[in-house]
């Protein structure tokens, strides 16, 4: 709204303004050389861009490398959006444009500064959300008018609606959709429409092929056939399967659970079953229950608060709530009140971490991350005084208070501070980086999403169709001359034949075949683009997806289909595509490499099963019985032959949340800033399981991208999961754990 305010009503936006801070500019070459040893590659290409690209910024390349200290003030400053620049872009930028300058220093500060934007263009009330006025919405409807509740995760607006309810004396008949509940739920709003009553349908977005049937229902709905005192509630998570028809008729609300670890202990302190006096004070285990709850509350409020560290705090997000917190208090007050003489405490354990919580999640590592969040919070230790959950500094606040009446544990809990720094949650300051770093792209992809079909909302007028199009022209022409053509596996298998004894001949024809896919799918959906754009074809409304994904600077959909998983825009995809095919010529041209670039395969997998099956063949073992001892190499150059015994090495992998300390040989903290940053050179050496080398290591997953979660495989791990690594450390496991240590074998950038 500002910005449309802005370019129709005070003529003052360039639309290539916009167009850059959605998008980030357009290439597909490599940048120059990053002059700078602090401002990361992929910031600095979009810097470059800027300064060649957007009107206004003329000359910001060159004013980076001969003023790199003027601009790293900004990038080192605690508020970088209230940071001064140096001339001349302290007088020559307005507000709107220092957003850009912003996107390409600080990212993860931009949403703050897009926040203060608006604020300072619009007004207070268009940057805070109005609180939720149940009785307000109720008036507004009809007994044809559905109410939505539109769910954030951790929120439950039932407990809300059922008091408000029980205050109006209505009846209220609720249903949780799922599997085969669809005619439950069409039987109950039927008997509502006629007798009166609310009918509440929860998570309608469980429930996707039931919800035309839905839209069916509340198209029926008329004045004629409804009892005046009927409505209709439905709760649901955001999803592309709820229908439009409805959500465009109902009335909708959203109610964001408690932000922030205070809000969220105090919210569990004020409601039930914490609230309840005789609940409270029920326990004849009094000091001890009361520790045990304490330490409950923070587990459940550090489980829904590392959601908004992404990947860092769990691979999938999900939904803890309130009855999640409910069950596991009184399952603690029950087990005290039955267990006298003992501290049931390995029980509270199973039941609240693999149980009540457990059963949300799916993947192995967040069962385990789970588990190391409980272990800190259900311990022997939290009855001593004194007893603190984080050991970082500046943590010391949170431990658990004495003993006493619920009002001193709400007094102590309203004295924490608002924010709480990311050590309290296990994980390392460069969380919060992190964090911000995630909202402004889910702010900036929401933003670009709204704009429509691949448009900024650049009117005609100003020449937004011809400049696209011109654009998209260049841009499919420069793609398909650099992309390399389909690999002759006739010839490859001829040099490479099946071989008992060499399994990596068979991994390298079907990398092969598999890249000849992606070749393929790109070079076709490019040569039709230009065609259709030139008027040659029908543009298609799948060359218009191709098109609209091109120019905001995202890989198709229908090249992703055929593709190796990846979450890097545009042009950084097209070069790591490009490294990946020269990695596989070089390997038909001059034979096996001596060291593997295991981030260049299609498919790891099939590599890493290669290695194996030749050291099975070789020593007549079952490759089920095989497993990798893993050797971290000093750094150095890089070895010219393979390693003698068998096996591979392995380099281009990178950690995350922690990084290699070469001058120690193990895992160490990371360095401020750097949320990334290089893995060394591996050596997976075969063996047998039973002969595995054991030493001090922390027990790594490897994941395909930053996003490590994926689809769920038989074997319990996401198809984004490559396999476990042991990689020396000096601390416990639990440790890097909490901090959610990963290597990945590609980023983001």
């Amino acid at each position: 709204m500002t910005v449309h305010l802005k370019a129709h009503i005070h003529k003052n936006l360039d639309w290539s303004h916009l167009r850059f801070l959605l998008t980030g500019g357009i290439s597909s070459s490599e940048p120059p050389h990053n002059p700078s040893n602090w401002l990361p590659d992929k910031l600095w290409g979009e810097l470059v861009r800027l300064s060649n690209d957007v009107p206004d910024f003329e000359g910001l390349e060159a004013d980076f490398r001969e003023h790199q200290d003027a601009f790293k003030v900004v990038y080192d400053a605690a508020d970088p959006v209230a940071a001064p620049l140096h001339n001349p872009w302290s007088t020559k930028l307005d507000p709107f444009q220092r957003l850009l300058l912003l996107r390409v220093l600080r990212p993860d500060k931009l949403t703050d500064a897009m926040h203060g934007f608006v604020k300072a263009t619009m007004g207070t009330k268009f940057v805070e959300p109005p609180p939720l006025d149940l009785d307000r919405c109720f008036k507004d409807s009809s007994a044809t008018t559905p109410l939505i509740f539109v769910l954030s995760p951790g929120s439950d607006p039932m407990s809300m609606l059922l008091k408000y309810a029980d205050n109006l004396k209505v009846q209220v008949d609720g249903i949780s959709l799922g599997q085969g509940q669809g005619p439950k739920a069409a039987k109950l709003i039927e008997t509502a429409r006629t007798r009166g009553g609310w009918v509440v349908l929860q998570n309608c977005h469980l429930a996707v092929s039931w919800m035309p049937t839905l839209e069916r229902i509340c198209e029926s709905l008329t004045a004629e056939n409804a009892n005046p005192a009927f409505r209709l509630w439905l709760t649901s998570y955001p999803s592309p399967d709820f229908p439009v028809a409805v959500l465009q008729s109902g009335i909708k609300m959203t109610n964001d659970p408690p932000k922030g670890l205070r809000q969220n202990l105090l919210g569990s302190y004020l409601t039930e079953p914490v609230s309840d006096p005789a609940f409270f004070n029920g326990c004849q285990r009094s000091g001890e229950f009361k520790k045990l709850l304490f330490g409950l509350c923070f587990f459940h409020a550090c489980a829904q608060e590392r959601l908004k560290f992404g990947p860092l705090g769990w691979n999938v997000p999900y939904q803890f709530s309130a009855p999640d917190f409910s069950i596991s208090a009184r399952q603690l007050q029950m087990f005290l009140n039955e267990s006298a003489d003992v501290m049931p405490l390995q029980a509270l354990r199973y039941l609240t971490g693999e149980c009540n919580y457990g059963g949300r999640v799916t993947d192995a590592h967040d069962r385990r991350t789970l588990m190391s969040l409980l272990a800190v919070c259900y311990n022997e230790s939290i009855f001593d005084d004194g007893y603190t959950f984080s050991p970082a500094p500046g943590c010391e606040c949170y431990q658990v208070p004495p003993e006493g009446p619920v009002e001193i544990y709400i007094d102590f809990i309203k004295g924490l501070p608002a924010a709480a720094p990311p050590e309290v949650y296990g994980l390392h300051p460069n969380a919060d980086t992190t964090k911000n770093q995630q909202e402004t792209n889910q702010l900036l992809d929401s933003l670009l999403a709204s704009q429509g079909s691949g448009g900024s909302g650049e009117p005609a007028e100003a020449g937004g169709s011809s400049s696209r199009d011109t654009l998209l022209l260049q841009l499919a022409v420069e793609l398909d001359s650099k992309l390399m053509a389909p690999f002759d596996i006739q010839a490859a298998r001829y040099k490479y034949p099946v071989d008992y004894h060499e399994s990596l001949n068979t991994v390298l024809c079907q990398e092969l075949v598999r890249f000849n896919g992606l070749i393929t799918a790109i070079h076709t959906s490019l040569v039709q683009l230009q065609k259709a754009i030139t008027g040659q074809v029908l543009m298609s409304d799948d060359l218009e997806r191709v098109g609209a994904a091109m120019y905001d600077n995202r890989v198709p959909a229908s090249w992703m289909a055929a593709s190796y998983p990846s979450l890097k825009p545009l042009g950084n995809y097209m070069a790591d595509l490009e490294a990946r095919l020269n990695m596989m010529d070089t390997w038909i041209q001059k034979g096996p490499p001596a060291v593997f670039w295991i981030s260049g395969f299609y498919f790891t997998h099939a590599f890493l099963t290669g290695v194996k099956q030749n050291y099975a063949r070789k020593c007549h073992i079952p490759i089920d019985a095989i497993t990798f001892d893993y050797s971290c190499m000093p750094t150095g150059p890089l070895p010219e032959q393979p390693p003698a015994e068998g096996g591979a090495y392995v380099n281009g992998m990178f950690v995350e949340g922690a990084r290699w300390d070469d001058a120690s040989s193990m895992l160490a903290e990371s360095l401020p800033k750097v949320l990334f940053s290089p893995a060394p050179l591996m050596l997976l050496q075969p063996c047998e399981v039973s002969k595995q080398k054991q030493f001090p290591a922390y027990e790594c997953p490897l994941y395909r991208t930053p996003e490590r979660r994926g689809v769920l495989a038989t074997t319990g791990h996401s198809t984004n999961f490559v396999m476990e690594l042991m990689v020396p450390s000096d601390r416990p496991q639990d440790h890097w754990i909490r901090r959610g240590v990963a290597f990945l074998l590609s980023l983001a950038d």
